[in-house]
């Protein structure tokens, strides 16, 4: 190890000569570590003082901190508040507790805070990743500590995660905006760099492609999860000299932001969006959603996360939740009758 770096994986191996999956394996509590080979590692891990060593103190002594870590991109979002009840949930029956972190859409912030978390030794981490480089998430990167991701499948690597039918759900969508008769469909999605934003826009193209309707680019646009940016993305659809006569928004915020530029413009246009909204019923016009149990997200993966902690028959492969969705729609809400 050279003077002043901090001491990787490797170090530690070299240091109690082993390799570095016998570390990987020590520092995650694996049950195949002989306890001789255990207290090797741990006496190196110390001597090295690597990744803190109040963690190989935890797993000297057989404590846990109780803890689990939550990463997600916008706490402010409904969806995740729902995701993390559902985490919470199945975590205090456990008897853990859940500390989140938010970051806001920002890689960077995503690997302080994932860090952050490991060095304050939770017991194992969910995160809704903010982009596609998940290398900072591998186990192996994290010194063993278990990693889940939710809503995002893993760039490569051996993670568990549970995701929802994006592509599905966005094809039910769509069919049925075309069923009503829609042939030309504007499309604010969340982008082609998440995995998230494809899939959402693949399975509208399918559904087009399936209907024989042309996949026009100029209906097509790209915007982030936000209410303001997606209302002046539709109406510059709406007012094309052509414009689409129904919009599809591929999650809940940007859904509010078409809903408010059909109601500027005094637009015909159908509406349909994936996740589901609050008080959608409440809407002056009829609206369909994309609507899954966002809670079982949460809950699906804090039980990956849990029987990964608990270290026994661990599965050989990565495993992939996938949560079903359905269409849902809502009607205007109907005032009193006048008498």
């Amino acid at each position: 190890m050279a003077p002043g770096n901090s001491p990787t994986m490797r170090d530690v191996a070299a240091h109690a000569a082993v390799s570095p999956m016998t570390v990987s394996r020590t520092l995650r509590g694996d049950p195949r570590v002989s306890p001789e080979m255990r207290e090797r590692v741990l006496a190196s891990v110390e001597a090295l003082r690597y990744r803190r060593n109040d963690l190989a103190r935890g797993l000297r002594t057989g404590r846990s901190s109780g803890l689990l870590g939550l990463v997600v991109t916008n706490l402010s979002n409904p969806f995740y508040s729902e995701l993390a009840l559902g985490v919470e949930s199945l975590a205090s029956a456990g008897g853990m507790r859940v500390v989140i972190g938010n970051t806001g859409g920002d890689l960077d912030r995503e690997r302080q805070l994932v860090d952050d978390m490991a060095s304050r030794r939770v017991d194992g981490i969910i995160v809704v990743p903010a982009g596609n480089d998940h290398s900072h998430l591998d186990p192996a990167a994290l010194h063993g500590l278990p990693v889940v991701l939710a809503t995002r499948p893993p760039s490569g690597q051996d993670i568990d995660c549970v995701v929802v039918d994006d592509f599905g759900g966005s094809r039910r969508a769509t069919a049925a905006l075309v069923a009503q008769g829609h042939h030309r469909i504007g499309f604010l999605g969340l982008g082609r760099s998440l995995w998230t934003g494809a899939e959402r826009l693949r399975g509208h193209c399918a559904a087009l492609e399936e209907a024989g309707l042309a996949v026009e680019d100029a209906l097509l646009r790209s915007v982030a999860p936000d209410a303001g940016a997606a209302e002046t993305l539709a109406l510059e659809l709406l007012g094309r000299d052509d414009p689409p006569t129904a919009l599809f928004a591929a999650n809940n915020r940007n859904t509010v932001g078409a809903y408010r530029a059909i109601a500027e413009t005094g637009s015909f246009a159908a509406l349909a969006g994936f996740d589901d909204l609050p008080l959608a019923d409440l809407f002056a016009a009829p609206i369909s959603v994309v609507t899954y149990d966002t809670g079982e997200v949460g809950r699906r993966a804090a039980e990956l996360l849990l029987e990964r902690i608990a270290g026994e028959q661990q599965p050989a492969h990565p495993r992939i939740v996938t949560i079903g969705t359905t269409l849902k729609r809502y009607q205007p809400l109907r005032g009193p009758a006048s008498g």
